[in-house]
């Protein structure tokens, strides 16, 4: 397993940050990157935006040059945007969407030439429950979250001739620092129609936060899929009823499924 060079993406803190420490502590050689390039644990950390194309290139020709290929990546860069679709700007939703889903395409983009030309590679993509049932007031994180389901599934079919594989990992409520540094739409001070709501559902997303899974315990189903021989497409985290919304999504008559569902989503 020492030979394995793996790198993860949002390595300063959170899932990235446990799913870094996890693999350096089981003999992978780790890259940790982040705009900072700060939160190493023993592990190499780098200074990579994945907002950013020629950052994301040349600290992946970085960790190739020194050592030679990557065996795995794992995409867990990103961060939310809560408030009103109307009252989103266009600007804002566009950042959410450059982390969260064109920074996962950059870093995929950058690392393929080099798992392509030795015949393997394991790339875990961070996708959210989120991004499978949406999220009210957090549209523009399960837009993104959505993007990259759709991204992951056809990814997999193209690569696999070349022996990489792709997984997508489905976190429910986890707790991090993501929660502090969830971004806020500015609304009006002053007869805001959609207040209310937006701080009910947020709030009951933030106490869900605040008393979901740890970090490690997605770090753990992440070093099972990069050490499994057919690692499963998609696998969910978090707590069972959390959980539970995948398959009532896709088995439950539509009306039955939102009725159920309004109350832990807090609308």
């Amino acid at each position: 397993m020492s030979n394995k060079v793996a790198i993860v993406t949002g390595a300063s803190a959170g899932i990235g940050l446990s799913v870094a420490s996890r693999l350096h502590g089981r003999g992978w050689v780790v890259v940790g990157s982040s705009r900072r390039g700060t939160g190493s644990n023993g592990w190499t950390s780098v200074v990579m935006d994945v907002d950013d194309d020629q950052s994301v290139t040349v600290g992946v020709q970085g960790v190739v040059v020194e050592h030679g290929r990557i065996d795995a990546v794992v995409a867990s860069a990103g961060w939310g945007l809560a408030g009103a679709v109307e009252q989103t700007p266009i600007t804002e939703g566009k950042a959410q969407l450059d982390t969260n889903f064109w920074g996962a395409v950059r870093v995929v983009q950058a690392v393929l030439p080099t798992m392509r030309r030795q015949g393997s590679g394991r790339i875990v993509l961070i996708s959210s429950i989120g991004g499978v049932i949406g999220l009210p007031f957090q549209a523009l994180y399960s837009a993104s979250k959505f993007a990259l389901e759709g991204f992951g599934e056809a990814l997999a079919y193209e690569v696999a001739p070349f022996g990489i594989q792709v997984s997508l990992v489905q976190p429910g409520n986890v707790r991090t620092d993501f929660t502090q540094s969830r971004r806020q739409v500015s609304a009006p001070a002053d007869d805001d129609p959609y207040g209310n709501a937006v701080a009910k559902a947020i709030g009951v997303m933030e106490h869900d936060e605040a008393n979901g899974v740890p970090p490690d315990k997605v770090a753990v189903v992440i070093e099972k899929l990069l050490n499994s021989a057919r690692p499963r497409r998609r696998v969910s985290v978090g707590k069972v009823g959390e959980r539970v919304g995948l398959p009532a999504k896709r088995l439950l008559p539509y009306r039955v499924f939102e009725g159920a569902a309004k109350s832990s989503l807090g609308v």
